[in-house]
């Protein structure tokens, strides 16, 4: 099985190529998740700047209650065009509505006047449906040749034969699934022909700007935009100024007339205002105003790759609610990042960092967190063999990394035994001595895990402790003398009961010293332990076997003397032990009477 190194790289990796693969395959993103999270970008990043280019002149509730029910007459539908360019001096005029059927000869005549002129633009719905019987009513535009691949219609309702020959452009349109219109084909093919679209037709057919895609970008709010009710046009109410040198698309908003859609902006649109936003995107791509490109795929599959490295790194040392935390702390970021992104590429995914993500959430952090659980499972079964269970819940908490790993570490050593042991059990039987043998180990082990020490080893009749390793203790010789201190109370106490029984009395020999020692889990591949190694070490076995000497039962090193800092000591001599060539300073530890 690969290591739990190679396996948490795995799903990192795997992560990243999921952001990758949404980002390569249009088919494979997330595309309801990314709609909405572009939706609400638009919504955010929406302008409320004044459009001076363009004027909608609308067919509302108050014009029909004013002028009377719709269908007008042509008459009247050819007054108000007519009205918009000679008496307020609209540069050109689209009518977003479809006249399939003739009316009044006259009005019908002054409209296609009108168009031939050059002044006005007709409209003509491209369908995109397939249907039993396709649309065919009317008499299209001439159209333009196609060039290159566009959406092919299948059907159309275009007007009748007296505007054939009028300029049109397609008010046709393809929501999108959840039936929101993001999106407005420029060019339309029918039948070897190429049909622009109603904005298109009105600005720029014959040198259309170049758009970096079809995707309408919203980038002004709905109140940047002149609307001006087609009774003010008919009544000479509306100011000049609203409509004078200005392309005027003239719609409707009523309810009764069905023009509306569901857009980014709201979920009840007029469509004229559709052809609005498609005519602002034109005109300010003519005059090099819109958002220049940048790589939104490199960049989405980069910061996913940074998040699955962060992940690897931090997942096996943090706790899985500080993951999490990291991992909602990034996709804030991330979507800070691609509300930036988004007016500067429309076909990034921008749900794919966050799906990224969200499978390192779902499947690298519960990995670590099983893993943490069968280290510290591992952990707790090797440490409370020798270690104070408070020492474990530190190292616990601390999270240290391979806390048993060997390390150097200023430590205090301790090694006490029992005093003539030999004497003390060579006329005892064999269960007798066992038992004096654990409640001896009892009386000195107490102290050490009571005082956060480590037990290094038992030695038949004593026990070797330091303090400092594997948790780094600044006070590790005062911790280590109280222990000594607690050990001499309590083998005391044990002494005095077996004297009371006629048993001889009982003496502990305690050595200490303190220095740097190379503290870690040695051994071999069948059997290890966790210990120090040091000259501390053995001094301090040299010290625990001089008690004999003195009067005194704790002996401690120069080393420790110095590091102590509430414990009084007696000087005793300068002694020069074995092994060592320097002369050493022996202390006796001053303890109250016991």
């Amino acid at each position: 099985m690969p290591s739990v190194g190679a396996r948490r790289m795995l799903i990192a990796a795997l992560a990243v190529a999921l952001s990758i693969v949404i980002q390569g395959f249009d088919r494979l993103s997330p595309q309801s998740f990314d709609e909405w999270l572009r939706d609400n970008f638009v919504r955010i990043a929406a302008k409320g700047i004044p459009e001076s280019r363009l004027t909608v002149v609308d067919i509302d509730e108050q014009s029909l209650a004013e002028a009377g029910p719709w269908p007008w007459p042509r008459s009247r539908i050819a007054e108000f065009v007519e009205s918009l360019i000679e008496d307020y001096g609209a540069k050109r005029v689209a009518l977003d509505m479809v006249l399939p059927s003739p009316a009044d000869q006259k009005g019908d005549e002054e409209l296609a006047r009108l168009s031939r002129s050059g002044k006005l633009v007709l409209a003509e719905a491209l369908d995109y449906v397939r249907r039993p019987a396709p649309l065919d009513t009317g008499v299209l535009s001439g159209g333009y040749p196609v060039h290159g691949p566009m959406p092919e219609a299948l059907g159309y309702i275009a007007n009748h034969a007296g505007l054939g020959d009028a300029v049109a452009g397609n008010i046709g349109f393809m929501p999108d699934r959840d039936g929101v219109l993001r999106h407005l084909p420029l060019w339309t093919s029918f039948r070897g022909r190429a049909y622009p679209t109603l904005a298109l037709a009105l600005c720029c057919a014959q040198s259309p700007p170049v758009l970096p895609s079809e995707r309408i970008p919203y980038s002004r709010s709905w109140s940047s935009y002149t609307v001006v009710p087609v009774s003010d046009i008919l009544n000479l109410r509306a100011p000049l100024s609203r409509i004078s040198g200005r392309l005027v698309l003239v719609g409707s908003s009523a309810l009764g007339l069905s023009d509306r859609v569901s857009t980014p902006l709201s979920s009840s649109t007029a469509g004229v205002m559709v052809h609005a936003a498609e005519l602002s995107t034109l005109l300010d791509a003519r005059e090099g105003l819109l958002p220049r490109p940048w790589p939104g795929k490199p960049v989405a599959a980069l910061y996913s790759l940074l998040v699955a490295v962060l992940a690897v790194y931090t997942f096996p040392r943090f706790s899985a609610l500080s993951n999490m935390a990291l991992l909602g702390g990034t996709s804030v970021v991330w979507l800070a990042l691609a509300y930036a992104i988004a007016p500067h590429d429309p076909s990034f995914s921008p749900g794919g960092p966050l799906l990224c993500n969200l499978f390192l959430l779902m499947v690298a952090v519960p990995f670590d967190w099983q893993i943490a659980r069968q280290e510290s499972r591992q952990l707790l079964a090797t440490l409370r063999q020798y270690v104070a269970r408070s020492v474990v819940d530190e190292l616990l908490k601390s999270r240290v990394k391979n806390p048993l790993s060997p390390a150097r570490r200023e430590v205090t050593t301790l090694i006490a035994d029992m005093e003539g042991y030999t004497g003390q059990v060579e006329s005892l039987s064999m269960e007798e001595a066992a038992n004096l043998t654990r409640d001896f180990l009892n009386c000195i082990t107490v102290p050490v895990l009571d005082k956060g020490g480590t037990i290094d080893k038992y030695t038949g009749d004593g026990l070797v402790a330091f303090w400092g390793a594997p948790l780094t203790v600044a006070e590790h010789a005062d911790l280590a003398l109280d222990a000594a201190e607690n050990m001499l109370r309590a083998v005391k106490r044990f002494s005095r009961a077996r004297e009371l029984e006629g048993k001889p009395p009982l003496r502990v020999r305690i050595g200490l010293e303190s220095g740097t020692a190379m503290a870690g889990d040695f051994g071999s591949s069948s059997r290890s332990i966790y210990t120090a190694v040091g000259d501390c070490v053995n001094v301090a076995s040299r010290l625990q076997s001089l008690a004999r000497n003195y009067p005194y039962d704790v002996i401690a090193g120069p080393n420790t003397v110095a590091a102590s800092r509430r414990h009084s000591f007696i000087l005793l001599e300068e002694v020069t032990l074995r092994g060592r060539v320097k002369p050493t300073t022996l202390y006796a530890l001053a303890v109250d009477a016991l």
